[in-house]
């Protein structure tokens, strides 16, 4: 039988001497100790000062379910797509998909274990696949169960061709192996495991195929050949239930069935295969006997095939509601007595009970990840399955096991994203949940800063958007790289933020003399307007522009409008200065009359005595040297003042 729960690993500890404190986290626990000691650790003994940790759920940092995990959430992103007013019919067609799909990536994903298991040369690691596939085969064959009953929620008579299809042993099984050994063998009649093929066949009901190897044998056997002829016969008019047929057809094959089965009776009882105990065999599991059918415990391998095999032969129109009475009293004659059965047995005997609640419950406890119960219970919350017996339960169930479940992905570097989605579809709890976690996201890289500043403002969070740009923008700051720090403290649109990164750029710049990241200053635009600081950043930068292009009038005008404005840092104040010179010292005349009395009154305000803040060229207090540039400053605006007032007092005469 498949194993659905895998023995734990065990944790080794260092020695404690004292209590241990379990602190549980997304997909982990983390175990230290406390000061308080216990009964028999002298006084000078201390305890361990480390933290251990300890994984709980490891699957979800395995190689192999990465594409199983990132399946799964496309699926689930789709199911929640689905409209709660589609027809019946259109919505159930839509979920038995879903569904199937859902299934088709758990063999995908078990295969590939399967085939890892063969090429790992470590025998640890083709274990722990082994275990994984098995684990992974259990979880098949209890979705696929759940997708019969509850999700197609197959009538009778297609009912029973479900079942047949579900509990069909899968490539890897040793009867299937043996079947399929014999059929593809040169000679399956004089194979030494025929007949065990052909018995292996009738009891998973796979009649054609018996037919093809019994004819085998009675071509071998001449003298026999009416009771093979008679076997065929049976075999050949057993009716078989077609599911496009609507309900009187299934009125129609019930009276066929039962004529049939009164012919196998028959020749039951008059001794017709009496020469054959091989065929007298297959006669009776024919006719539905189930002790019979449990000599031959090996070929079935479990209780629920034997039940399938048993409802096949005795009750084909089995109804839903019996079910559970059927695999209550299979698996009680099926199991050893003083047998315990084991989880996947709890597990699929509530999924025949039509147990909705117990079946999540089993498998919560018995499978380690919770990705697994997550989505079969919000696809089964999409069948309205939870809502029929509390109005409350089912909805709260489903936000929690998928909120379960995003723990253990924004646990994982390259599975946090899919994680956030799964808190979008909780409507209780999952924004909060998601604000919470969201913070623990390691903002490692631009990159996935970007990601997470995405994800916020994508859902309006716009406080904790800010807070990743500051972030980053302080971050950037501290490592010199200014552009990013500058981008960052304008998309956090934080005005004192965008001061300080203005006045490294300007500090940067009396260092080196020119700017770094022009691009970005020079693209500002509307958001210099953020802080004066970054205001004059821009502006500035502007003026060295128009000043390298030799436009010099434009420049000495915004010049002596940033003077005027006073915005800019007081350590920027002599770089203002030695620019004006420059383009006093023009050959041209670069400023009016007006102008020039601006520039006056900044130089008079930069070295009143009332001005405590009047830097020197340094930064510091101003010395002798700063005092002899001023006054050479001031005499070359006098100059520059006496040639402009000349010449805008001058009258052309024509």
């Amino acid at each position: 039988m498949e194993v659905v729960d895998i023995e734990p690993l065990t944790t080794i500890m260092p020695e404690a001497r004292s209590h241990l404190v379990f602190a549980r986290g997304p997909g982990d626990l983390q175990v230290y100790e406390t000061l308080f000691q216990t009964s028999g650790a002298t006084g000078s003994e201390s305890g361990s000062p480390f933290n251990h940790e300890v994984r709980t759920d490891k699957d979800v940092y395995s190689s192999a379910f990465r594409e199983l995990y990132d399946k799964f959430h496309l699926i689930f992103v789709e199911l929640q797509a689905i409209r709660e007013d589609l027809p019946s019919e259109n919505k159930k067609h839509h979920l038995v998909s879903t569904s199937e799909s859902y299934r088709s990536i758990v063999g995908a994903c078990t295969d590939k274990l399967r085939r890892g298991a063969v090429s790992t040369r470590g025998a640890e690691s083709a274990n722990g696949c082994r275990n994984q596939a098995s684990a992974l085969q259990a979880i098949e064959l209890i979705w696929h169960l759940c997708e019969v009953l509850f999700v197609e929620a197959a009538p009778v008579g297609a009912l029973m061709l479900r079942l047949l299809d579900w509990a069909r042993p899968h490539e890897t099984d040793a009867v299937e192996k043996t079947v399929r050994e014999v059929l593809q063998s040169e000679s399956p009649a004089q194979h030494r495991r025929y007949w065990e093929a052909v018995t292996s066949c009738v009891l998973q009901g796979r009649l054609e195929d018996a037919r093809h190897m019994l004819a085998k044998q009675a071509s071998l056997q001449p003298a026999a050949q009416d009771i093979f002829d008679l076997m065929d016969d049976l075999l050949c008019q057993m009716p078989a239930y077609d599911p496009r047929d609507t309900q009187t057809r299934l009125a129609e094959f019930d009276v066929k069935w039962r004529h049939w089965h009164e012919g196998v009776d028959r020749c039951l009882r008059n001794d017709s295969f009496s020469d054959s105990p091989r065929l007298e065999v297959i006669c009776r599991i024919l006719a539905g006997d189930e002790d019979t059918m449990l000599a031959h415990k090996e070929l079935l391998g479990t209780w629920y095939r034997f039940m399938i095999t048993s409802l096949l032969y005795s009750r084909p129109t089995v109804r839903p509601a019996n079910l559970h009475y059927y695999a209550q009293s299979c698996m009680t004659s099926f199991l050893c007595a003083g047998s315990v059965p084991e989880p996947l047995d709890n597990i699929l005997l509530g999924a025949f009970g039509f147990d909705t609640e117990r079946v999540i419950k089993d498998c919560s406890v018995a499978l380690s990840n919770p990705w697994f119960v997550a989505h079969l219970t919000d696809l089964l919350d999409h069948c309205n399955l939870f809502r029929s017996h509390d109005r409350h339960f089912g909805f709260e169930l489903r936000e929690f096991l998928l909120l379960e479940y995003a723990s253990g992905l924004f646990a994982h570097p390259g599975l946090w994203q899919l994680a956030v989605d799964y808190c979008d579809h909780c409507p209780e709890f999952g924004r909060t949940y998601l604000e919470r976690q969201m913070k623990r996201v390691p903002l490692d890289t631009e990159h996935k800063a970007l990601e997470v500043l995405q994800i916020y403002e994508h859902r309006q969070m716009y406080e904790q958007a800010r807070s990743v740009c500051k972030i980053m923008a302080n971050r950037a700051l501290r490592n010199s790289r200014l552009g990013p720090a500058l981008s960052w403290a304008i998309r956090a649109k934080d005005g004192a933020l965008a001061t300080l990164v203005a006045e490294r750029f300007l500090q940067d710049y009396r260092v080196r003399g020119t700017f770094s990241d022009v691009d970005l200053i020079d693209n500002l635009g509307s958001d210099m307007l953020l802080s004066d600081r970054l205001t004059f950043l821009g502006k500035y930068r502007e003026f060295r522009k128009l000043y390298e292009d030799e436009r010099f009038r434009e420049a000495g005008k915004l010049l002596v409008s940033l003077m005027a404005a006073k915005i800019a840092p007081s350590s920027f104040w002599w770089t203002l200065l030695t620019d004006a010179v420059l383009l006093v010292e023009q050959k041209e005349d670069i400023f009016s009359v007006e102008q020039t009395y601006e520039l006056m009154s900044f130089v008079e305000e930069l070295t009143s005595p009332f001005q405590t803040s009047a830097p020197s060229e340094a930064g510091g207090p101003m010395q002798e040297e700063d005092v002899t540039k001023v006054e050479l400053f001031r005499l070359a605006l006098a100059r520059n003042l006496a040639t402009v007032v000349v010449k805008e007092g001058t009258v052309e005469v024509c």
